[in-house]
């Protein structure tokens, strides 16, 4: 199977870039064996700061397999953005799509031409407290299936020390950026299967947990027992909240029936 030659306009965003990469951060890259050669893969990657994207092209930049981004596809349709995002490869999202493989088609597409196509399988950047990955989506797992191609999990950690999740950038003292790429991840279980809910669910949960393996080697501390879901945990949030506008509204009820009960006993005493 083919790879794809890294283009002009990606060499020349990487020319803007890397100096500045160079300059501001340290870095410590570890597993850069994992990345295939050559043929099509998946690499699938945490998400704590703004930052950190640039922290992962640029590690797996010098590996010589460049990474491909997805993008909503409305992105595509902006006449400058659009432009730019074509010429340096990222990669469409039809998320209009009823069809949630066919949203992915042109994710498919790539990487059975030979390329990386990288995921966020949070889908957002982490809204676990202590920055560990939360509970992913399962679009990563779907085109892995679908394709059968080696899925890279990949941990970083240190943008977020410079650009902390919804934060200030802190450049000094410099930060060093931590990147460990893993082994694929094996999800030879769910090859054959039919793409259920609880198949997708289960292959993403394989994903995240070797995600979360290599996270705590980077920081040097044991992972949390159960990962953060900020889809249960903003159902909760929605829960409680009904909660307290229920309570208010029975205690709000309660205090006006005894105001009426205290004005009709006025009035019985006045009319005594």
């Amino acid at each position: 199977m083919s790879r794809r030659r890294i283009g002009f306009w990606y060499r020349l965003a990487a020319v803007i870039a890397k100096p500045w990469l160079i300059v501001f951060f340290k870095r410590d890259w570890r597993g850069m064996e994992n990345i295939p050669t050559d043929g099509g893969f998946i690499t699938a990657v945490n998400h704590n700061s703004y930052l950190d994207p640039f922290s992962y092209a640029h590690f797996q930049y010098n590996t010589g397999r460049v990474p491909r981004f997805l993008a909503k596809y409305a992105l595509f349709k902006a006449p400058l953005v659009g432009a730019l995002l074509r010429r340096i490869g990222q990669i469409p999202v039809y998320r209009e799509s009823t069809d949630a493989a066919n949203a992915f088609r042109a994710a498919v597409e790539a990487i059975n031409s030979g390329e990386c196509v990288a995921f966020y399988p949070e889908g957002t950047l982490t809204r676990d407290p202590d920055q560990w990955p939360m509970a992913g989506k399962t679009g990563a797992a779907r085109v892995a299936l679908l394709t059968k191609a080696p899925v890279i999990p990949v941990a970083q950690w240190g943008a977020n020390e410079a650009l902390p999740p919804y934060g200030k950038l802190k450049l000094f003292p410099r930060k060093t950026f931590k990147v460990l790429a893993g082994p694929p991840v094996d999800l030879s279980a769910y090859y054959g299967l039919e793409p259920t809910a609880e198949n997708l669910r289960g292959a993403t949960e394989a994903i995240m947990d070797a995600i979360t393996e290599l996270l705590a080697e980077l920081r040097g501390e044991p992972a949390p027992t159960e990962r953060y879901d900020h889809r249960r945990s903003a159902r909760a949030r929605q829960t409680a909240r009904r909660e307290t506008v229920t309570e208010s509204a029975g205690s709000a009820g309660s205090a006006d029936n005894a105001d009426d009960a205290d004005n009709a006993g006025n009035a019985e005493k006045s009319g005594a």
